[in-house]
């Protein structure tokens, strides 16, 4: 199996997610099937057929971040060079055609959101930006067309 890289907030929200599923959501769960099976018979119970189907989902959740908090690497940031774009970086950029800043920090897939501006570095951006440097304007092909950005500022 591959290592996933995270930063360490990264990890740490992951870690949270975990804890408050096995904790909260399982104890939430469990009381709705608990009140499910005292309504009587199972086979035409739609509650508890309900709460058995998000009793799955639950677990297989879980088991998703265990796995990849068990396969998870801390980004050092020390010891990633900030003369070119690498994970972990935060990256202002200048839209060439809309004439804007943005900020982004790229991160592994795991912990992409881009409601935070942190994009995945297996995205098309992403990728088009890893091993740049400050200066550069780069043309990235998206499915909406074409973006041209200059990489403004590296830093961590």
């Amino acid at each position: 199996m591959e290592d996933i890289f995270l930063t360490q907030k990264g990890y740490e929200q992951l870690r949270e997610d975990l804890e408050f599923l096995k904790t909260t959501k399982r104890r939430e769960i469990s009381q709705a099937l608990a009140k499910a099976r005292a309504m009587g018979d199972l086979s035409e119970n739609a509650e508890y057929d309900a709460a058995k189907e998000a009793q799955g989902h639950l677990e297989k959740r879980i088991a998703e971040l265990e796995d990849k908090l068990s396969r998870a690497r801390i980004i050092e940031n020390e010891n990633i060079p900030t003369d070119k774009v690498y994970i972990g970086a935060c990256i202002k950029l200048w839209d060439e055609d809309t004439k804007e800043e943005s900020v982004y920090t790229l991160v592994s897939p795991a912990e992409a959101d881009y409601t935070q501006n942190k994009l995945s570095i297996e995205s098309p951006i992403g990728r088009a930006l890893l091993g740049r440097k400050a200066g550069e304007i780069v043309e990235i092909e998206v499915p909406a067309g074409i973006l041209k950005y200059k990489i403004i500022e590296i830093s961590r």
